[in-house]
């Protein structure tokens, strides 16, 4: 499937990695081509080297691909518009933050070492061609039933992985989303204090 490119290079303010400026967000993925089994074990593999406090490595990953029952699973748990595009993704990845440990103690920092992990998924698999987009809206207990992940895990995000598609497959609106300029608080506005 041919895929018209899209500059979607963020305007930065100071020089980043070409592989963070280039970044973005899609929603137009090619409904087609399966997920690249080597590319999306360096993906995890990525997130797996990611830091955390005290190595405890409070990150799990539910990874399904397209086609599967359990992708089907994740795509009805998914909110609203979201439900439009995210199915054509080659790979839906729950990431589960460990909220709490083996003895029930609450790990304070298991979302904040989620993120990262995360973080770390999304760049890898970006340089390795492929593209990211990270989800908030979805039922959560939904997902906790379809996966049977017990009181110590919570889903926090839906990831959709694959190929670039064609934005003229999306609807309207999310055409207009998908081309958009890229916008990003300027840095003075985003430090409380900068002595």
């Amino acid at each position: 499937m041919s895929t018209p490119v899209i500059d979607r290079t963020a305007p930065t303010e100071h020089p980043v990695l070409d592989v963070l400026a280039d970044r973005w967000s899609p929603r137009a993925y090619d409904s087609e081509t399966p997920i690249d089994e080597a590319k999306l074990s360096s993906a995890l593999e990525a997130a797996r080297w990611s830091p955390s406090a005290n190595n405890s490595q409070p990150w799990r990953f539910i990874v399904a691909r397209r086609g599967t029952e359990l992708h089907r699973g994740i795509q009805s748990a998914l909110m609203g518009f979201n439900q439009a595009w995210a199915g054509n993704a080659a790979a839906l990845i729950v990431a589960v933050a460990e909220t709490t440990n083996e003895e029930g103690a609450p790990i304070s920092h298991a979302v904040y070492d989620l993120g990262q992990s995360v973080a770390h998924l999304s760049v890898q698999a970006h340089h390795d061609g492929l593209v990211v987009h990270q989800m908030s809206g979805f039922d959560p207990a939904a997902i906790s039933e379809l996966t049977d992940l017990g009181e110590r895990f919570t889903p926090i995000t839906v990831i959709a992985l694959g190929e670039l598609g064609d934005a003229g497959e999306l609807p309207e609106a999310l055409q207009e989303r998908e081309s958009a300029p890229r916008v990003r608080r300027p840095i003075d506005e985003t430090l409380l204090a900068n002595a």
